[in-house]
C-alpha cells in the first residue's frame, strides 16, 4: 500500500469579510486560557471559537458557529481543489531560518501499515476531545506535521512561487507565514507521485492523527472524506530544525546532593558565571552541550542558588547502565531514557505515572524559559538537553518503538486558520 496525497477540498477566511491575523491562532494544545480570552478578543472569528470554544457545551457551540460563519461567508469554499505551498520565517539567534511544505490531505492508515509512524506516546484525554469536536463539526481545523524524506527536493524546486501569496501574516510569535495556492494539475500530480513510495512520520500531532483513526473507524466501511485527513509535508532533507524538550525539576532537591547522583554517571564540566559575565558564559555553555552530544550522551544542568552550569557527559557504557531496565537497544542510545530512566526514576525516586503527569517535573520547550523557572526560584534543577536527531527519530520509529514522551518540539507551529479541511 502506498501513501495517497489528494489536495483539499479547502474552507477558507473570505479575506474581502475578515484580516487574517484577527482570525488565526497556533494549535489548541499550547493555548492556555489568558491567550483564550486575548484570542477572543480580537474577532467574532477568531478560529479559537472553533478548536478551543468556551461554550458550557464547547462542541456544538463549535458546530453552530462553523455552520453560521458558513452561511454569512465569512468562511468560503475554494472554487478548485488546491494545495497550500507553506514558508515560514524567524529568526533563530540572530539568523533567518525558513521552512517550507505543503498543506494537503492524507489518507488515514492503521500504524500497522509501517508506511504512516509515530515517535511519541499520546494520552486518552486529547484524543477523546478531538474526537468530540470532529463529530460534531465534521472537519478538521487543524494540520498534523508529517516529516518525509527526498534528497532531491523535487516538490520545492517545482512549485512556482512568483505569483502573489494568497496569505502573508506574521503570527504572534514573530513568525510570517506565506501561504501560495497550488491549483496546477501537473505539480500537484508530482506531489502525489513524489509521496506516494514514502514513508511519513508524524512529528506534530500525535492525538490528531489518533484522532482521525478513531474518527474513521467511528464512521465505519467507505467512510469517504473521512478516510483522508488534512497534513503538513515538509522534507526532512531540507534542513529541518527539531528543537529539544527540557525537563525541570519542581520537587525540592538539595543542589549538591544531586550533584553527587548525577556523578555516579557522568563526567562533568563546569562553567562558572558571575552577574556580569552570564550571558557570555551560558552561550559558551549551550555550545559546548551540542558539541558534546556529538559525541557522546550529554545534557546540561542548571540549579538554583548555584552560579554555575553543569556539562554532563556520559561516562560508562550506555547498556551495562541500562541493562536492569526492560529498554530496547534501540532506544539505549538516547539522552532522555538515561536521564528518565537513571536519574529520575532510579535516582530521584520519580514514578513513571509522576514522570507522564508531570507532578513534580516540567517539560519545557522554550529554553530560556528553562533558566528563568531556576533564576526566578520556580524550580530546582532544570536538565538543559541538546537538539534531537532527526535519524535518531527515524531509526527509532522504523524499529517500531516511540521516544519517551514530550521528546521532540518542532518549531514554529502551525497556524490553525489557514485552510479548514471538511469531512463530508
Amino acid at each position: 500500500m502506498t501513501i495517497e496525497i489528494k489536495p483539499l477540498n479547502a474552507i477558507v477566511y473570505n479575506q474581502n469579510k475578515v484580516d487574517i491575523k484577527d482570525v488565526i491562532a497556533p494549535p489548541y494544545d499550547v493555548i492556555d486560557e489568558k491567550y483564550r480570552d486575548e484570542l477572543y478578543t480580537r474577532s467574532p472569528y477568531n478560529i479559537t471559537r472553533l478548536i478551543l470554544s468556551k461554550a458550557e457545551n464547547p462542541y456544538s457551540d463549535a458546530c453552530e458557529s462553523f455552520n453560521n460563519w458558513l452561511k454569512g461567508e465569512i468562511l468560503v469554499k475554494c472554487e478548485k481543489p488546491v494545495i497550500f505551498y507553506l514558508i515560514q520565517k524567524y529568526n533563530l539567534n540572530g539568523k533567518e531560518v525558513i521552512r517550507k511544505g505543503f498543506i494537503a490531505r492524507n489518507r488515514v492508515e492503521d500504524f500497522s501499515s509501517k508506511n504512516i509512524l509515530p515517535h511519541e506516546f499520546t494520552m486518552s484525554g486529547p484524543k477523546e476531545d478531538r474526537l468530540k469536536l470532529t463529530k460534531a463539526c465534521q472537519a478538521n481545523f487543524s494540520q498534523i506535521f508529517m516529516v518525509y524524506s527526498d534528497p532531491e527536493k523535487q516538490i520545492e524546486k517545482a512549485v512556482d512561487l512568483s505569483g502573489m501569496p494568497f496569505i502573508d501574516v506574521t503570527d504572534d510569535n514573530g513568525v510570517e507565514n506565506i501561504v501560495y495556492k497550488i491549483e496546477d494539475e501537473k505539480t500537484i500530480q508530482l506531489i502525489e507521485d513524489v509521496l506516494k513510495d514514502k514513508t511519513l512520520l508524524i512529528a506534530d500531532g500525535h492525538h490528531r492523527y489518533e484522532t482521525a483513526l478513531n474518527y474513521r473507524n467511528f464512521v465505519g466501511k467507505n467512510a469517504g472524506e473521512a478516510d483522508f485527513v488534512m497534513s503538513y509535508f515538509t522534507n526532512m532533507d531540507d534542513d529541518l530544525l527539531i528543537y529539544p524538550t527540557h525537563r525541570i525539576i519542581t520537587r525540592w532537591v538539595e543542589p549538591y546532593v544531586l550533584l553527587e547522583k548525577v556523578k555516579k554517571y557522568f563526567d562533568i564540566k563546569d562553567y562558572t558565571f558571575t552577574g556580569i559575565n552570564k550571558t557570555e558564559v551560558k552561550k559558551e555553555f549551550l555550545n559546548a552541550i551540542e558539541k558534546s552530544a556529538k559525541e557522546q550522551i550529554s545534557m546540561g544542568l542548571y540549579m538554583k542558588n548555584v552560579n554555575k552550569f553543569y556539562l554532563l557527559t556520559l561516562r560508562e557504557d550506555v547498556s551495562s547502565i541500562l541493562d536492569e531496565y526492560d529498554v530496547p537497544d534501540v532506544l539505549k542510545d538516547l539522552d532522555l531514557t538515561v536521564l528518565h530512566k537513571v536519574i529520575l526514576t532510579k535516582e530521584l525516586g520519580f514514578t513513571e505515572d509522576e514522570q507522564m503527569s508531570q507532578n513534580g517535573i516540567k517539560y519545557i520547550k522554550v529554553e530560556n524559559e528553562a533558566f528563568d523557572m531556576i533564576d526566578m526560584g520556580k524550580a530546582e534543577a532544570s536538565f538543559i538537553m541538546a537538539y534531537p536527531k532527526i535519524s535518531d527519530i527515524k531509526r527509532i520509529s522504523q524499529a517500531g518503538y516511540r521516544m519517551p514522551q514530550k521528546s521532540t518540539y518542532f518549531y514554529p507551529k502551525l497556524l490553525s486558520g489557514i485552510v479548514i479541511n471538511p469531512l463530508q
